[in-house]
């Protein structure tokens, strides 16, 4: 009988199933590693959908509550919602009532404002831009800017926060990062509900 230590028969087959075990895992990790670079885009592209949708519905639910007469200085508050928007870095801003930038050129300040009541619109850093829209009666959204007392009243243009007397719907943008706790605040004035942010 021949001792255990001196059969060396099957001595070359070990390396080399070990050589092809290790290849086929290799193999089946870059199998897993491009499925999850091809879907990545597709979950986020869902995600951000979702908080968008979701942005809509928070807006869409305050449009019959309570508004806030703008001439009331110390009245009580009108409905209110608090957004919270998480969106990932390939959004380049996410707007109100307004298209900042609808030669796609990328710079929201070149050219005016295009007013879209009832829509939320995001673009991601490609250009693309997706619309959601806000469904019942017209939503005017309205940039809103804090008074020295603390009450927030409609800012001149989203450029700057100065006050005026004469409302006119602005629509609201949120450029990158579209990250944090954004407050919509229902007003109205003569009789014509805005929605109005506090940020």
């Amino acid at each position: 009988m021949k001792s255990l230590l001196s059969d060396t028969r099957a001595a070359d087959t070990i390396p080399l199933k070990l050589v092809v075990y290790m290849g086929l895992l290799a193999a089946v990790l870059l199998l897993i590693s491009l499925a999850w670079e091809n879907a990545s885009p597709v979950l986020d592209d869902a995600e951000i959908e979702a908080q968008v949708e979701d942005a809509a519905l928070s807006l869409c639910s305050i449009q019959n509550g309570h508004s806030r007469p703008l001439e009331e200085i110390y009245g009580p508050e009108g409905s209110m919602c608090i957004l919270t928007l998480s969106l990932p870095d390939q959004v380049r801003y996410l707007s109100f009532g307004a298209d900042p930038d609808p030669d796609c050129s990328g710079n929201l300040s070149d050219s005016e404002w295009k007013l879209e009541n009832n829509t939320l619109i995001y673009q991601y850093k490609n250009g693309v831009k997706q619309r959601v829209l806000l469904g019942g009666e017209t939503v005017h959204f309205l940039k809103g800017a804090p008074e020295d007392e603390g009450n927030w009243v409609p800012a001149v243009s989203p450029e700057n926060n100065e006050t005026f007397p004469i409302l006119k719907e602005t629509g609201i943008v949120i450029e990158y990062p579209v990250s944090g706790e954004f407050v919509f605040e229902l007003v109205s004035k003569d009789g014509v509900r805005y929605t109005m942010s506090h940020f």
